[in-house]
């Protein structure tokens, strides 16, 4: 399916290495804003209080949130547990606050939670109230991370098997690319970092390379079948017979993500926000920054088309010796 044909390929390849280094200089400035700021972890991987309240009928969250912002807190997160009656709230851990006094506080932090509910949100009745250690956010965050590893080795060993060599090291580190960039987003703006935006930066890390192996594959495509063009063509052919099929992707995921941005309310907010950036910047990488890497790692059409064997002068055509 295609919305449209463009006929005459776009020389993408022509302005290549202007295309790299604006990713190279967006890159680098997200690993200075990590470096420098680093990510506003929430309450799972910092340590906190969990407060579950529950709602004879359907709870207004931005009521619960205007009550506990009027009472003095702040980067507290609210949402559906369960539920919409059940609302489960997280109190993050304060920097004054040693954990041993953090853990003997909790019953007192519930009473002043129900408290502030009771005079902006009234009707709440609390479930229960936990204290959560920083030490079950070190582990979530190592978990994290090593399933961030392990879907990238998962990503190379799948492209090198189905590509070249050269394929797999240019969509890999395109896509670290995009990953980097989020968490760049992330800690320049001290946007909060949860595991609902871990998941959205593992999805990006897949979304985006579906969008590589597309143009890959079309390269190999055109390099077996087109004759007499160069690896440059060959490359501005095969991203410009795919942009028709990016942008009704593309475009369809970014209207449903857009819509979780717009309406989702606080709980989707940061979620959608790592897909829009991760999507945006996906398509730029995939298409600008991992194509120009193969073509200067060298790939060529003797690497997919093999040569023809050449003829022995004692075998007839008919396989007959002479």
């Amino acid at each position: 399916m295609e919305l449209f044909r463009i006929k005459k390929d776009i020389p993408f390849m022509r302005h290549a290495l202007v295309f790299n280094i604006i990713s190279l200089v967006t890159f680098l400035l997200a690993v200075f804003f990590l470096a420098t700021r680093g990510l506003h972890l929430s309450v799972e991987f910092t340590g906190g209080t969990l407060v579950e309240v529950q709602y004879e009928q359907t709870a207004d969250l931005e009521k619960v949130r205007a009550a506990l912002g009027k009472a003095g807190y702040s980067d507290f997160a609210v949402q559906n547990f369960g539920s919409s009656r059940d609302v489960l709230i997280r109190m993050p851990l304060k920097n004054s606050e040693g954990q041993a006094a953090a853990e003997q506080g909790t019953a007192r932090q519930g009473e002043q939670v129900m408290a502030a509910l009771e005079a902006e949100a009234p009707g709440a009745q609390l479930r229960r109230v936990e204290f959560v250690g920083p030490q079950v956010g070190k582990e979530l965050a190592e978990n994290g991370a090593m399933a961030l590893m392990l879907v990238i080795v998962g990503i190379m060993v799948y492209l090198a098997f189905r590509f070249e060599w050269r394929f797999s090291v240019s969509a890999i580190i395109a896509n670290l690319h995009d990953v980097i960039i989020i968490l760049g987003f992330f800690a320049f703006f001290q946007w909060e970092f949860s595991l609902s935006v871990l998941a959205a930066v593992l999805a990006v890390l897949g979304y985006s390379v579906n969008e590589s192996v597309v143009v890959f594959d079309r390269v190999r495509e055109t390099f077996k079948k087109v004759r007499g063009m160069n690896t440059p063509q060959v490359l501005d052919h095969a991203i410009t017979s795919t942009i028709s099929r990016t942008v009704i992707t593309h475009g369809s995921t970014q209207i449903m993500v857009l819509s979780m941005l717009l309406f989702g309310g606080e709980t989707l907010h940061y979620f959608s926000m790592a897909l829009t950036i991760g999507i945006c910047f996906g398509i730029y990488s995939s298409v600008l920054v991992a194509s120009p890497l193969v073509m200067w790692l060298g790939v060529s059409r003797e690497q997919f088309v093999k040569p023809p064997k050449a003829k022995d002068p004692n075998v007839t055509e008919d396989g007959a010796c002479v």
